[in-house]
């Protein structure tokens, strides 16, 4: 039986579309399967300052559509199903499942990145799209001239709460330690914003209102003070998860379940890759998730040819 790809992509995130880019120009039939749309974490960021050859920054979804374009140019397919299943690993001929269909393929590439942590406090999910987001760039301008809190202290919780400070009226920064994990430059141009304001050592109990969000309901680690805190809107950033579940029992994972590679984004399944924030040890970088995807697709193209 022959393989319908060369090699099959599962998410068309930045490491996704980077390994497209270079399956496709190394003559090796390619399809993209993305759940929801391409460009991954890229379309709920608005602002990218550190990627290399924008000097004056980019938008997310402005290099998502630039990266969508110039790996189907090549020649990739993209198709949107959700994976259910993947089959075969060690053979030479692999099984991809979605609800619709199923596809073989000589050789897959992992890349369905993660997805934000929830807090699992009561009302969390009640206020789903109804004050409570994990994107800032998605939900930001429905609280426009408003008062709205971001729940964290790391790089993703300041970079959308900057986002935020150019449409609200205030941003509060909701944080369990009293200092912030943030890299120093994004620290400083928060403590420099008239815009915002802290609860250092506090925690979010609850979230309450009527028929959307009114309050965070907040506890002060230090006295014990448990009080309510007006919000029209609750953004969090606690952490991030690879969706990976899939592939559970299948490949050497880590405790939060980012698969195990070698430099070479190889798996321990021979012609099975991870890449970008799916994989153990990564740094969560966009640079960094276009360099995986690339070396996955040279050593699947490298391991193919031998």
């Amino acid at each position: 039986m022959e393989a319908e790809y060369d090699a099959i992509i599962l998410g068309a995130g930045a490491a996704g579309l980077a390994a497209g880019l270079y399956t496709t120009r190394a003559m090796m039939k390619t399809l993209i399967l993305e759940s929801l749309g391409p460009g991954g974490q890229l379309l709920i960021t608005d602002e990218i300052e550190n990627y290399p050859g924008f000097p004056q920054g980019v938008k997310g979804q402005e290099l998502a559509m630039m990266m969508e374009e110039q790996t189907t140019r090549f020649g990739a397919t993209i198709e949107y199903a959700e994976v259910e299943a993947v089959e075969d690993l060690d053979q030479p001929l692999k099984l991809v499942k979605t609800y619709d269909r199923e596809y073989t393929a000589k050789s897959i590439i992992i890349a369905t990145g993660g997805a934000h942590n929830k807090l699992g406090v009561t009302g969390e999910d009640e206020f789903a799209g109804r004050g409570v987001s994990y994107c800032a760039v998605c939900d930001g301008n429905f609280f426009r001239d408003q008062d709205v809190v971001v729940v964290g202290g790391g790089d993703a919780a300041m970079d959308e709460s900057f986002y935020l400070s150019g449409i609200v009226n205030s941003v509060t920064i909701i944080h369990r330690r009293d200092e912030l994990r943030a890299t120093r430059v994004l620290q400083e141009r928060a403590f420099n914003s008239p815009k915002y304001k802290w609860l250092w050592s506090h925690v979010v109990e609850e979230f309450t209102g009527n028929e959307a969000l009114e309050h965070a309901r907040v506890k002060d680690l230090k006295t014990g003070e448990i009080y309510e805190y007006p919000t029209a809107a609750a953004f969090i950033y606690v952490g991030f998860h690879p969706n990976t579940e899939y592939l559970k029992g299948l490949l050497d994972m880590d405790a939060l379940g980012h698969v195990y590679t070698d430099i070479h984004m190889r798996t321990k399944a021979p012609g099975v890759y991870a890449c970008g924030d799916a994989r153990a040890d990564s740094t969560r970088q966009l640079g960094a998730a276009v360099g995986d995807g690339i070396t996955a697709a040279l050593a699947a193209y490298h391991d193919l040819s031998a």
